[in-house]
């Protein structure tokens, strides 16, 4: 695993997807396009994940709590205000905030990685079992009635200021690959910032990185904030292209689903959990198109294979075949210079001694 990130090897990721951001519309039907944009939500929270986990060390069973959170709190927002003006910057704030108190609780209270999986979990399916109660018409914030399992609607992005000129679906999958391109880039250059240089010390040995006079609990409780605002910027692009948010985002397999997003692509990496997201939808998706085979079961054979026969996940697993491939043709490279330097005649160091023939002992 990687200790840190290559920013050049981001930056070069992030022009590819821009490449593709501006040819997708014109190559992909609208439906296509609608459904990318829900997948982009969901790829920012594997990489919120991905960061968290990956180079902080937590693992969040509970990633989607926050995910949940700034989707709710962008359409309540936005309901309320007419417009999704200021609703977007509402729904990051609330799940900051809210990852912030959980997280000095479990950071400062020196709970273990274990419970605090475990915790994390708890709170995103108490989170679903109380969305899923609010069905009343007593039950709303404001104008926006929050609609029990049925949920409530989430308002389209409309361009800042003009809550009476809607983003078409177009323009909300420029606006969406903009943001997972820009979180990308942030998140990979954060990784190489003093900061999270310390973050991932902290993940390989918290001891020494306590020893060395680092506050931990102040560097996990950072990244752990970071990570959930990311999330909610996911959430809130996914309710866009859903055009509503129900209590299912805080349900389990959202959660399970994030944990196999980042060990199919990755942990360690950034553009491993986007790249595995993308395409494990899709399959999902396909498979959910056939009685033969149970989609749940396929996910599970998969993630069973990625952990006994690709355990750091696809992009290292790649990223090592290559490197493997480069060290054994420089290897070759260079005996072939050796043997062309050497001069015509000379035969090959064997290892005899001046003056001795090999089987001989005079």
């Amino acid at each position: 695993m990687r200790l840190g990130g290559d920013l050049r090897g981001t930056l070069i990721v992030a022009a590819i997807a821009v490449v593709f951001t501006l040819i997708a519309p014109s190559i992909l039907q609208l439906f296509t396009i609608i459904t990318l944009t829900q997948v982009i939500g969901l790829s920012i929270l594997a990489l919120s994940l991905a960061l968290v986990w990956g180079y902080g060390g937590i693992l969040c069973f509970g990633q989607a709590a926050f995910f949940g959170i700034g989707a709710y709190a962008y359409a309540v927002a936005a309901v309320n205000f007419g417009g999704s003006t200021g609703a977007i910057l509402i729904g990051i704030l609330v799940a900051a905030a809210f990852a912030a108190v959980l997280g000095y609780f479990v950071f400062y209270g020196r709970v273990s990685d274990v419970y605090l999986a475990v915790i994390t979990l708890t709170v995103a399916l108490i989170l679903y079992s109380l969305m899923r109660r609010t069905s009343g018409p007593e039950y709303k914030i404001g104008n926006a009635l929050l609609g029990g399992f049925n949920g409530t609607g989430a308002p389209p992005i409309n361009v800042p200021g003009r809550p009476d000129i809607i983003l078409f679906p177009e323009h909300t999958f420029y606006v969406a690959m903009a943001a997972l391109i820009l979180l990308y880039v942030f998140c990979g250059w954060l990784v190489t910032t003093h900061f999270g240089r310390v973050c991932v010390s902290i993940r390989e040995n918290e001891t020494r990185a306590e020893l060395l006079a680092y506050d931990t609990r102040a560097y996990k409780l950072g990244i752990f904030t970071i990570g959930a605002a990311v999330a909610a910027v996911g959430g809130i692009f996914f309710s866009v292209g859903v055009s509503r948010v129900t209590p299912d985002v805080f349900g389990l397999s959202q959660s399970a689903l994030t944990i196999i997003w980042v060990i199919v692509g990755g942990r360690g990496t950034l553009i491993g959990p986007v790249l595995a997201t993308f395409g494990l939808y899709y399959l999902t998706a396909s498979l959910g198109t056939q009685q033969a085979l149970n989609t749940n079961l396929v996910l599970g054979i998969i993630l069973i294979a990625f952990v006994l026969a690709v355990p750091q996940g696809v992009v290292p697993g790649v990223r090592d075949w290559i490197s493997g491939r480069r060290r054994r043709r420089g290897e070759r490279a260079r005996a072939r210079r050796l043997r062309m330097r050497r001069p015509r005649g000379e035969a090959p160091d064997n290892g005899a001694q001046p003056g001795k023939t090999l089987g001989s002992d005079a």
